[in-house]
């Protein structure tokens, strides 16, 4: 049976961008259900279309990307979105995950970082341009006040090594490999703390991570 091609959707307000990026990415096998150049146009498209992953850009015009994300994946339970912005502020970053974004990468990416950050998103996994997964990190850390709540779950030393690297957006190979882990390992330590913090996916956890300023490196 041949396999379902990933479907995506890709918004921007420049035309002559947004439809190289989606004959790109068609050319590479994916399937472009559509297009759409304004936040609005892209909320009601996406809704019809369904795609597997939305290709955001954030400068949208009088309503943003962010809030275009926020009603996709509030509304949309197969959807994701991939950030593909000219921006690599932290501000822009930040609110973006907030809004929930799996990913986020800055328009001079390659076409095969995007084409595998399109794939990994699908999948998942939460993306980011090297350097910015840092940067979300570190102002979620600044961000964070208080003491961790005494009825929050409680993880494993090794549990809290795999959380971290997963919000630092490796996936589960490269963590088996900077930990010296099997990969079947590994997902088993995943599949652990999302039961303990009662969450679903990867994007979920990576979340939860930068909420709770666990942005440092494993020992």
């Amino acid at each position: 049976m041949t396999e379902q091609p990933i479907s995506i959707m890709v918004v921007d307000d420049h035309p002559i961008w947004r439809d190289g990026v989606a004959r790109d990415l068609a050319e590479r096998g994916f399937e472009v259900r559509a297009t759409a150049g304004d936040a609005a146009s892209a909320v009601r498209i996406a809704r019809t279309v369904r795609p597997d992953v939305v290709l955001m850009d954030l400068n949208l015009g009088e309503e943003s990307g962010v809030e275009a994300t926020r009603k996709i994946t509030g509304e949309l339970t197969g959807t994701r979105v991939l950030v593909l912005s000219a921006s690599g502020e932290h501000n822009d970053v930040l609110e973006a995950v907030k809004a929930g974004a799996s990913g986020y990468l800055v328009k001079s990416a390659s076409a095969e970082e995007l084409v595998a950050a399109v794939r990994r998103t699908w999948a998942g996994d939460a993306v980011f341009n090297a350097g910015l997964a840092g940067l979300v990190l570190g102002e979620y850390r600044r961000m964070a006040s208080g003491p961790e709540e005494s009825g929050a779950p409680k993880l494993t030393d090794r549990e809290t090594e795999v959380l971290r690297l997963v919000a630092k957006g490796l996936t589960a190979r490269q963590i088996a490999d900077r930990l010296v882990l099997s990969h079947r390992t590994v997902e088993n330590h995943v599949q652990s703390t999302l039961r303990k913090l009662q969450l679903h996916n990867r994007v979920e956890l990576a979340r939860y991570a930068i909420e709770h300023g666990l942005d440092g490196e494993p020992d």
